[in-house]
């Protein structure tokens, strides 16, 4: 009989174990809903072909009516957390924006239908950041309720032309893996969806590369290109969208960690303005 351990995220729609077997594992998830299932079907399938199998884990086997799906061991330790050195931090983000690049590179064209629901998604969150700021103003100063604006009136016309690519859609620290000896994976693709490339590295960009450029720089050099100012100055946006929700989900729910992640992503990116 193989030992279980729940190994769920500390969210309530996660559900996720990991079975050992013998000196191996597998781990079983249970997907909080159909969409999440087959996004993270899919994804697996996309890694399959786009990545070595010691780069990310392979579907073993899944269940559409239970939203069940089981998957091999991944190697290595997740990165965030993990105690590294300047320059193995380096990189391993610098590997982390090479892998990258080979998973976004075999996307297919972007269908009209892609491109519709990409701007519908990009008019939503101009949308919610108009919200946001109507609810949040006060707790704002006026560089960050200027830059909250642009997110409304400048996101949806400038995110029309840039790159669409099948994207991981949570690729974080928390879901990179390292391994002195296999290198840098990726888990995770309950996410996967097509999408702009920027909207990649929003979390990065608010939690990691405004104060460690060096990282930025890294990862860039994997990727093999740099950023153009049309996708920087969305990359911005995005991540202003995302703080100001932080924002504005922490003062409703009266929980102070999301307000000061909210405070501390929204100062960052108007330093980064200024």
């Amino acid at each position: 009989m193989g030992q279980v351990t729940d190994v769920s995220w500390p969210r309530g729609s996660s559900r996720v174990w990991r079975v050992a077997v013998g000196a191996d594992a597998v781990f079983v998830k249970v997907s909080p809903s159909t969409r999440d299932y087959e996004r993270e079907v899919r994804g697996y399938a996309y890694a399959a072909r786009a990545l070595a199998a010691h780069e990310a884990p392979r579907l073993l086997a899944s269940d559409p009516d239970l939203h069940v799906i089981m998957t091999s061991r991944q190697p290595g330790d997740v990165v965030r957390g993990l105690p590294l050195d300047v320059g193995e931090e380096r990189h391993v983000y610098e590997l982390a924006g090479h892998l990258l690049r080979r998973w976004h590179d075999l996307s297919d064209a972007a269908s009209d239908q892609v491109r519709e629901d990409i701007s519908a998604s990009m008019a939503n969150q101009a949308e919610e950041a108009a919200a946001c700021l109507e609810s949040t103003g006060e707790h704002l100063d006026s560089e960050q309720r200027d830059l909250v604006r642009c997110v409304s009136q400048e996101l949806p016309e400038l995110a029309e032309e840039l790159p669409v690519v099948e994207r991981h859609g949570d690729y974080a620290t928390r879901n990179w893996m390292w391994h002195p000896d296999y290198g840098h994976g990726v888990i995770d693709f309950e996410m996967f969806a097509p999408g702009i490339a920027v909207e990649e590295f929003v979390w990065l960009c608010g939690a990691v590369w405004v104060v460690r450029p060096d990282l930025k720089a890294a990862y860039f050099s994997g990727y093999g290109r740099t950023l153009s100012d049309s996708e920087e100055r969305v990359l911005r946006l995005l991540t202003t969208r995302l703080g100001v929700s932080y924002l504005d989900s922490g003062l409703t729910k009266q929980q102070p960690e999301l307000v000061e992640r909210g405070h501390l992503i929204l100062t960052r990116m108007t330093h980064e303005y200024r």
